[in-house]
């Protein structure tokens, strides 16, 4: 750039380097001029003229040159706005950046202009630029094709890199503005400058290798991308999957097999290729032998064939010989097979051509100006043309060329992806296309099996910040991080995510609980003292202590008139046999699943049967009393203990229970009941006491009467006689109060099923201590020692 200061008049601007790519878009626009000159069907009697102005893909150079056509002079020498101007339309800018300053310059002349590559979303706004029209689609649609793109791949975390100008800007605010409603986030934004710097380029390398984001969206022209990615070679940064904006995707420069190792796999939408067929053949007649004086062919033949066609050029490069190749870079030059941005230029100046066509024919009368009338033949303003412009329609080859009122054409991109070709180059490989005009979710095609990956991988390259949760768990985010990034917790207990990066669990359904996996509700596991190993442990013990109880009660039975079974008060202890019978019996009623009836006779038999066995006990112990405290003479105390009052005891005792329990089953009888709170995972079948006031009402009364016949049976522990049963009374109360006084804790504290098997345990554990403390003596006697079964023996009288 020339120094600009201001304090004198600036030289002209030297454009350095020269791109073939835009030499041939130069030279379509002539094509299109000279067969639409040539057509008679076309502007018939009517020659179009033309003027090319070089911007060097800068805003500045492009303003100077859109200065210069206005004036109608050449650009070096030209006055600023000397006269009006007969410029009716323009085609250009390529750059968004060159389009906005041109097209501000054109509009308060009222000149339309068509943008062959300029795809910037700004100039949307009719008011800022009510001029403009272009035959490239709106970034509007590149963006949203794009961010369909990463969310199709689910790449969720990309960096973002744009030029230094209005089209990168735009771009990548609408790419943000897209992205808001996906799970994409960005992990950088960086910016080349547009003025290049080396300097500010490696900082951006090197927030790319660094980031963990392997997927970058490039939203950057041809020209600042090319001195970059030069760099980017040089700092052998491999493993980024590239994302190109149409702006350089389809790029000739970038083909070179030298770039294939760090851009191989690159992935974008480019614009709809066309097919001119007589661009080729076109191009064969530019040359330094049909232009010897023009010096953009003297330029064009050193970029293409490193030489110089002419000694008189002043170039450094060696003289041409004739056979030299078209160097590897520039070899897209002359293959017309699948051109798009010329196909652009072709069908922007058939735009104007069919737009004066369509303005010459109307008619006087019924023309779309004020009072019906037509444009003026020899005085056409630009402003007359656009109109034509907006409402032009035709067709190339097949495909309908239009703009809609924002001037924008058909939004349609063809999808490219960037592989190896046979010579090691890279070749632009079609693998899908996007079609703007499709219903929403149609409008991607993608063919997936066709794509090379960077890397030369078949497999899709991940680019996320946090790796999937798996189902089973959800994302917690990461404070001060985006959304993308995030912690993978295993859902809680009871909670179930079933698909892959669940943002919350959600909790299972009444009597469902998780998995282990917590991937799926299962019903929960139903537990009840069953007939398992614990239930059975316990029916086994039960019925031994029946048996054996009942085996006691035959052997007092068989031996009923000896003197031990006679003196301990047979009729009592058939009683406390029956009683320790049903004791062993009653623990049967909890296991297994309870029903309305087993919770009513769980307790209630349980209590009764003990109080009968207990009132029996308490009977003997008074009448053990009696029988050796009445020491005198006529002494009557035993005549109030006989048999019928030692029935009324047993009835008495037992009776009250009977009231406690029958008031408890009319009141609030036990139920079944599912428990769900102790243990969420399962459903714990237990009896609820329905009253807990009765519940240990009932064991308190038991309690009172062992308590009472342990007192009664402590005192008489030390009467007189070999065989003195108050001994084994107190006994067996002090296991049957130490049982019950360990029970309450356990039972209080036992989970589920663990409950019922410890009231289970306590009944058959308290029954074993009756039984043994109270008969075990006696057996050892009867079928042991019978010489001691003797009433002598017994009352300690035996004979010296």
């Amino acid at each position: 750039m020339p120094d600009l200061n201001s304090t004198y008049k600036p030289p002209a601007v030297k454009c350095n380097g020269f791109d073939p790519r835009a030499f041939r878009w130069a030279q379509t626009m002539r094509l299109a001029v000279e067969e639409i000159n040539q057509n008679p069907e076309l502007l018939s009697n009517y020659t179009l003229g033309y003027k090319i102005f070089d911007s060097c893909a800068y805003p500045l150079t492009g303003q100077r040159a859109a200065l210069a056509v206005l004036n109608g002079l050449s650009e070096d020498d030209s006055p600023t706005c000397r006269d009006a101007s007969p410029l009716l339309a323009v085609i250009g800018e390529s750059g968004s950046a060159q389009s906005i300053v041109v097209s501000r310059i054109l509009q308060p002349f009222r000149i339309p202009m068509i943008s062959y590559f300029s795809s910037c979303a700004c100039f949307n706004d009719r008011r800022t630029y009510p001029t403009f029209f272009r035959v490239i689609p709106n970034d509007d649609y590149q963006v949203k094709a794009i961010a369909q793109l990463l969310v199709y791949f689910n790449w969720t975390w990309v960096g973002l890199v744009r030029g230094d100008h209005e089209y990168g800007r735009f771009a990548v605010q609408g790419l943000l503005r897209e992205l808001q409603s996906t799970k994409v986030c960005v992990a950088y934004q960086v910016m080349i400058p547009l003025l290049y710097n080396r300097h500010k380029a490696l900082e951006i390398m090197q927030v790319m290798r660094s980031s963990s984001a392997k997927v970058v969206v490039v939203f950057s022209a041809e020209g600042e991308m090319t001195p970059f990615l030069r760099d980017y070679m040089t700092q052998n940064i491999t493993g980024i999957q590239w994302v190109a904006s149409e702006a350089w995707v389809t790029s000739s420069v970038f083909t070179g097999s030298e770039y294939y190792p760090y851009l191989g796999g690159t992935i974008g939408f480019g614009i709809k290729k066309g097919y001119i067929s007589r661009l080729g053949d076109y191009l064969q007649t530019i040359n330094p032998v049909m232009y010897p004086s023009n010096t953009l062919v003297q330029e064009l033949w050193e970029a293409l064939y490193g030489c110089s066609p002419s000694p008189s050029s002043g170039s450094q490069l060696p003289l041409c010989s004739g056979h030299e190749t078209l160097l590897k870079q520039h070899s897209a030059y002359m293959n017309t097979s699948n051109t798009r941005v010329s196909y652009n230029v072709y069908k922007a100046v058939y735009a104007i051509a069919y737009s004066l066509h369509n303005l010459l024919l109307c008619q006087p009368g019924s023309g779309p100006f004020q009072n019906n009338s037509c444009a003026q033949i020899n005085s056409i303003k630009p402003w007359e043309l656009q109109y034509y412009i907006q409402d032009v329609i035709f067709n190339i080859d097949g495909e309908e060329v239009n703009f809609d009122l924002k001037g924008d054409s058909v939004p349609y991109y063809d999808i490219i992806n960037w592989q190896r070709g046979t010579a090691g180059n890279i070749e632009l490989v079609n693998v899908g296309l996007f079609d703007g005009t499709k219903p929403a979710r149609e409008e991607l095609v993608i063919q997936e099996d066709k794509i090379m990956w960077a890397g030369h991988q078949s497999e899709v390259p991940m680019s996320v910040c946090s790796a999937s949760c798996p189902p089973g768990s959800r994302k917690a985010v990461r404070r001060g991080e985006p959304v993308c990034c995030f912690d993978c917790v295993p859902c809680d207990s009871g909670k179930i995510s079933n698909q892959t990066n669940s943002v919350d669990c959600t909790f299972c359904p009444d009597n469902f609980w998780s998995n282990k996996d917590r991937t799926a509700c299962s019903p929960k596991e139903v537990e009840f003292l069953a007939y398992d190993s614990l239930g059975i442990a316990l029916t086994v013990i039960s019925v031994v202590g029946a048996c054996l109880t009942i085996a006691v009660l035959g052997v007092f039975f068989y031996n009923k008139n000896t003197a031990i079974v006679r003196v301990n008060n047979s009729e009592l202890s058939f009683f406390i046999l029956f009683a320790l019978i049903l004791c062993f019996l009653c623990s049967l009623v909890f296991i297994g699943e309870p029903t309305s009836w087993s919770c009513m006779l769980r307790h209630t038999a349980f209590s009764i049967t003990f109080s009968l066995c207990i009132s029996c006990i308490l009977g003997k112990t008074l009448v053990v009393l009696a029988a050796f405290t009445a020491t005198r003479p006529g002494d009557n105390i035993m005549k109030w203990l006989g048999p019928k009052q030692q029935r009324t005891i047993i009835f008495s005792g037992t009776i009250i229970q009977v009231v406690i329990c029958a008031t408890w089953l009319i009141a609030a009888p036990p139920f079944p009941s599912r428990n769900t709170q102790y243990e969420h995972s399962k459903i714990i079948l237990e009896c609820s006491v329905g009253s807990s006031l009765a519940f240990w009402g009932v064991l308190g009364y038991i309690g009172l009467q062992a308590c009472l016949c342990f007192v009664l049976a402590f005192l008489a522990r030390k009467l007189p006689g070999n065989f003195n049963e108050a001994k084994f009374i107190t006994f067996s109360m002090l296991i049957f109060c130490a049982v019950w006084l360990a029970f309450i804790p356990a039972y209080i504290s036992s989970p589920g099923k663990y409950a019922d098997a410890v009231e289970s345990f306590a009944i058959l554990a308290s029954s074993f201590g009756l039984l043994i403390c109270l008969f075990a003596p006696k057996c050892y006697i009867i079928l042991l020692k019978p010489e001691k079964n003797t009433k002598q023996q017994l009352m300690g009288k035996e004979k010296k």
